[in-house]
Parts: C-alpha cells; structure tokens; sequence
C-alpha cells in the first residue's frame, strides 16, 4: 500500500492544481487524503479506484481550506467550487496524468537546486518531510521550512508546460534534479551509510515515469538506462559491515543482470534513433562497466574515448576527474596526473575530496607511497562520509 500511495501521490497533487491552482495548499490537502488512507484501507480494503478517491478526498479537504483562509482573511469570497461527485471526478481525472508538468512546476527556475530537489522528492516523489531531512542531513524543521518556502514561491506560477521556446531548457532542469537524487542516493555525501536505496529508487520511478510520458527522448532515455547500469552494482558496493567496495573489487556475478538488460537495451534503443546527449554517453560508459567480466577485462580505452565524448558535449571538472581514472588504465598513471594537474585551480573542486581521493590512487599506481599516503588523509579530512572516511585512512594505512 505504501508503494500506492507513492506512486499516486504526483498524480493526485497534479490533478488538484491543475484544477485548482494554490499548489502549497493542494499539497497539504493531498498529504491529509494519504493519511486518511493510510488509515482507512488496511481495514476497509481498497476503493475500486484508488485515485478517484484520494482526489475526492483531497479536494474536499482543499475546499474546505480555500473557504477558511477566504474567511481568515475577509477577502471578497473565492469563487464557489462545485465538489463533484466521486465517480465523476475519478473519471476525469483518470484520462490525464499531469505528473510531467508538476515535475516542471517542482523544478521552476525561481527555485534554488536544493529547493527544486527537496520539493521534488516531497511532491513528486512522496518521500516525507522527515525522510528528505534524513537523506540530506538536516534538522526536519530546518527541511520543513525550506519545502514550505519553495512551495510559496511557485504558489503563482501557472500549472502548465513551458512555452515551446522555454521547454528543452527546462526538460533539461528536470534531468538535472532526478540525476542529483540519484547520485545522492547512489553515493550519499554524508553520514554512515554507502548509499541510500529510497533515494535511488524513487529517481529510478521519476525517470521511468518521464520516460513512459516522453518514450522519443534520447536523453531521458539515456538518463533512465544510466541509473539502471548504474545501481545494478549497489548491493555488492559494500561489505557486511558497511565499508566502501571499490569497483575493481565488487563481485560482479551479484550485480543485477536484469537492470543490466533493461538499461542496455534502453541506450541501445535511444542510440540508434536520436540524437546523442551526454546521458546517453555516460550510460554507454556504464554499459562498459555492466559487461565487462573484470576490471582488467574492461574496454578502458573506449571508455576514454567516451569520456573524451562526453568532455565536449558536457565539461566539468568531474569528466575530466573520471577520465584521469580510465587513462591511467591505458596509458598509465603518469599520464593520469598529467591529466588531473588541469584541475588543480578549478575553484569547483577546490575542497572536494575526490580530487585527493583520485590522486592518491594515481600517486599509489606511480609507487610513489608518501604522497599517496598524504593525498589519501588530505581526502578522508574532507569528506563527511564516514564509508569513504574509513575506507581513505585504511587506504592510507596500508600505505605506512
């Protein structure tokens, strides 16, 4: 039941604004429906349309708000709402699913990225208040405050799709936001645990959800078939008691073969149709990874050649820091430092800790032990995941 109630959260919040307006208050309306829900149907049993209800529900709590504050504020009254009747509602609603546009909405320029991430798990993904809070490492009322700011500040904006000159700016934006939960929840920042599995998966069903909406777009595509190559490794990233398994070392007849052959066949299909964006690339990359037997074994070369792809569609700092990585396998560490001296005045990375994490590997590869050693301290001092702290002082250690 949990997982229903996730799954239609985006579809009943869409529904009521769209009809509505007042997003902030059609999310608190439609937080009350789940709760009654919650409540009712364990016992009760399921409704023979478990959306219509929750929209039936949810929009007499809303309507039942909208007159208070009409009253709270003595304003001239709100235009009367007519509460249709249950089935008539279910069925309307039921032939469109706005999911897509309040995703937009969830992403709108005038919010912050942390804003559009918190609002997007909250209200498209159906996480709590407290679990975003917990994911991100912040008090829940410090998160309430935030998700309640950024809910007033798209309270105006309209409930529709960008405008044709706006939309792949805007599409864009949205990748952007599932890719950074994804990869928060894939290798979580901070705290004491590798990875964070709800955070994984409700971008996994995001992006499976825009896919299913938008089944011609190459780069959703490919951001989809990334994730899934991707987190078919994440039960074999760690030991039994937590620590970091580097990808050389991961047992690889765990991963998960059938994410593995959804995600191939996903950037198979997107490569050979549409046009290439760097999700696509990345998931070829992972795809690399997914079918090589070893790390010896890996087509590193290509995975070079990849990232040397990916460099001119989508530079940044971290392209140039995981190319080091698949250089030094071809041409060997030398070469790789070469590569990570470009970075080294690039105020981007200028306090993350994997560019000390990566130059401590290449230092290590090169014998040259006293400066991997530092490298590696220089990165556990940075980082505020415990994994990754344990795993750099071990990695330090092994090296006195």
């Amino acid at each position: 039941m949990e997982d229903l109630l996730r799954q239609l959260t985006p579809q009943v919040l869409a529904a009521l604004t769209r009809r509505y307006g007042h997003f902030d208050l059609c999310e608190d309306a439609v937080q009350e429906a789940l709760l009654v829900a919650a409540s009712q149907w364990p016992d009760g049993g399921l409704p023979d349309n478990p959306r219509g209800w929750l929209i039936t529900v949810a929009s007499r709590r809303l309507i039942d708000d909208l007159r208070a504050e009409s009253a709270r504020t003595r304003r001239e009254a709100l235009t009367p709402v007519e509460l249709v009747a249950p089935a008539a509602d279910a069925d309307r609603s039921a032939d469109r699913d706005d999911t897509l546009t309040l995703l937009f909405l969830c992403c709108h320029p005038s919010l912050s990225e942390a804003s559009q991430l918190a609002l997007t798990l909250r209200a498209v993904g159906g996480l709590t208040t407290a679990e975003i809070a917990r994911a991100f490492f912040v008090p829940e009322a410090t998160m309430a405050q935030r998700i309640s700011r950024a809910k007033q500040k798209v309270r105006g904006a309209s409930f529709e799709q960008p405008p044709p000159a706006e939309y792949a700016a805007r599409l864009q934006v949205v990748l952007h936001v599932l890719y950074l939960i994804f990869n928060e929840g894939y290798t979580a920042t901070s705290g004491s645990v590798v990875s964070r599995g709800e955070l994984t998966r409700e971008a996994i069903r995001l992006a499976r959800g825009l896919h299913e909406a938008l089944p011609d777009d190459g780069e959703i595509t490919g951001l989809l078939a990334l994730m899934l190559l991707t987190d078919s490794r994440r039960a074999t990233r760690t030991t039994p008691d937590g620590g970091l398994v580097p990808l050389a070392d991961q047992d690889r007849s765990r991963w998960d073969r059938a994410a593995i052959a959804e995600g191939m066949a996903l950037l198979d299909d997107a490569m050979s149709r549409t046009p290439l964006g760097p999700y696509q690339v990345q998931a070829a990359i992972a795809a690399l990874h997914a079918s090589a037997p070893s790390s010896d074994e890996t087509d590193w070369r290509q995975i070079v050649a990849l990232y040397d792809l990916l460099a001119r569609l989508a530079p940044s700092p971290v392209v140039t820091l995981n190319q080091a990585v698949a250089v030094a396998m071809v041409d060997g560490p030398a070469a790789a430092l070469e590569r990570l001296r470009q970075l080294d005045g690039d105020s981007r990375l200028a306090e993350h800790h994997r560019l000390d994490a990566v130059r401590g590997h290449l230092l290590e590869l090169a014998g040259d032990r006293e400066a991997a050693r530092a490298a590696y301290l220089a990165a556990a001092r940075r980082t505020t995941s415990l994994p990754e702290q344990r795993y750099l002082h071990d990695r330090a250690a092994a090296l006195t």
